[in-house]
């Protein structure tokens, strides 16, 4: 909980697997509607969540991701058609904003004196294009001046490996970025890059440590294939 003197506070999270309906490769608490799971059961999960948010499943704000940087203002709950864009940011009291993850990296971001808060969804191309800079400059727009930034589990740059000319590419646009796999092979630090970034922009940045592909009660692309997906979700609240 991130306190704010006129702006409310704001409550961020990370789900897991535990609490869902989902089963088979989707076992637990799968967000995740376009991954094969049953429908009837991601739309069980999802109330789950926005009751334990204290939220009705509409004021949940969930986003068709599509590794890009288009950053969408939300003014109104959700309603059919979620907007394709892979980060979100609101002046809005109690709507949620989520961004669904498997490996990628979750971040979400507040100014709780301003009253305004922004969830992105960062993967390897996400971050190279610059959602990350993007959503902190849209919460800008709206009025933030002292951007605090939460950055969540994802994969860690020891089990994403990539070719060498992707790594080398991510280096030279972020030298952060660059790893090297158990086996020293070449990979890449997607949290790693995107924690630079914030620095870079001046964000105050807590960093939630937790691979996605080493733990179990996370779901993995890299590790499992078919799975499901996990949510990073902020929620600013009444004064």
């Amino acid at each position: 909980m991130l306190p704010g003197r006129r702006g409310g506070q704001v409550e961020a999270l990370f789900t897991s697997r535990a609490g869902g309906v989902s089963t088979g490769p989707y076992a637990g608490l799968n967000l995740g509607v376009h991954v094969g799971d049953e429908p009837a059961a991601v739309a069980a999960n999802r109330s789950r969540l926005a009751a334990g948010l204290g939220l009705t499943d509409d004021r949940v704000r969930y986003l068709d991701q599509v590794h890009g940087t288009e950053v969408v203002e939300v003014t109104t709950p959700l309603d059919d058609a979620p907007p394709s864009a892979d980060a979100s940011v609101t002046r809005q009291t109690d709507v949620a904003l989520a961004v669904l993850v498997a490996d990628c990296t979750p971040l979400l971001l507040a100014d709780p004196e301003a009253g305004v808060i922004g969830a992105a969804h960062a993967g390897r191309l996400g971050m190279l294009s610059g959602v990350v800079p993007a959503t902190v400059a849209a919460m800008r727009d709206l009025g933030a001046r002292h951007v605090q930034a939460i950055v969540g589990p994802s994969i860690c740059g020891r089990c994403y490996a990539v070719p060498a000319d992707l790594r080398d590419a991510a280096a030279a646009a972020h030298p952060e970025a660059a790893a090297r796999t158990w086996i020293g092979t070449p990979a890449i630090d997607v949290a790693a890059g995107v924690v630079a970034q914030l620095a870079d922009l001046g964000v105050a940045t807590r960093w939630v440590p937790g691979c996605a592909r080493e733990e179990n009660d996370l779901y993995s692309h890299r590790r499992d294939g078919v799975t499901g997906r996990y949510a990073g979700v902020i929620v600013r609240r009444e004064s």
